[in-house]
């Protein structure tokens, strides 16, 4: 399954959330596009309600049902409860956080700058979006692209990177320290509806 590239405002409106981070989608229309968006009563079957959660994650992360099914069965193989370790694998993608560090204002924005070659890890230059980052490593905008406006643009409104991660603005480089916990991660996806939906 391709990518979906259409308007992001469309595909937050049909999921009912933010993909974004900026809230700014929701704001003058805050429910599903179509014609009939705003008038929609129908009940949602249980089926219903785990594939939107799924799409909800998906589209958040912005990556092809394949990739998003393969990291799925990789947190089958941890200790620990299968859902937030799905959601901490999803979080140690490379181009997710770059976004989390404030280097890029959205995640499309910092898969752009993963695909262009602009960042690195531990030095050497990573250009897969969905690198897996380990405890430990180092990501940076690499010194000839430090000057880009939207990594500049990013790092002046950015003002919050969490716990699991490390910031220098001097440096434009941060160190992924450790897997998030659950309370660090998006609160308003529930994951084991997830669960529920691959185990059908």
């Amino acid at each position: 399954m391709a990518r979906y590239t259409g308007p992001s405002w469309k595909q937050a409106r049909r999921v009912g959330i933010s993909l974004t981070g900026t809230g700014k989608e929701l704001e003058k229309r805050p429910f599903p596009p179509g014609q009939h968006g705003a008038n929609q009563r129908r009940k949602v079957s249980e089926y219903g309600l785990q594939l939107r959660e799924k799409q909800k994650l998906r589209f958040m992360f912005g990556i092809n049902e394949r990739q998003f099914h393969r990291t799925f069965n990789d947190a089958s193989k941890m200790k620990g409860i299968q859902g937030e370790n799905f959601m901490a694998l999803l979080e140690s993608r490379l181009d997710n956080l770059v976004y989390r560090l404030g280097l890029a204002r959205t995640r499309r924005q910092a898969r752009q700058l993963v695909n262009h070659g602009h960042i690195e890890v531990d030095g050497g230059r990573v250009d897969i979006p969905s690198y897996r980052v380990v405890a430990g490593q180092t990501i940076a905008v690499r010194e000839k692209s430090r000057n880009l406006a939207i990594v500049q643009e990013a790092v002046e409104v950015s003002n919050f990177v969490p716990e699991f991660l490390t910031f220098n603005a001097e440096a434009l480089s941060g160190t992924y320290n450790r897997l998030p916990e659950r309370a660090e991660l998006p609160a308003e996806i529930n994951e084991q509806l997830i669960v529920e939906f691959y185990s059908r």
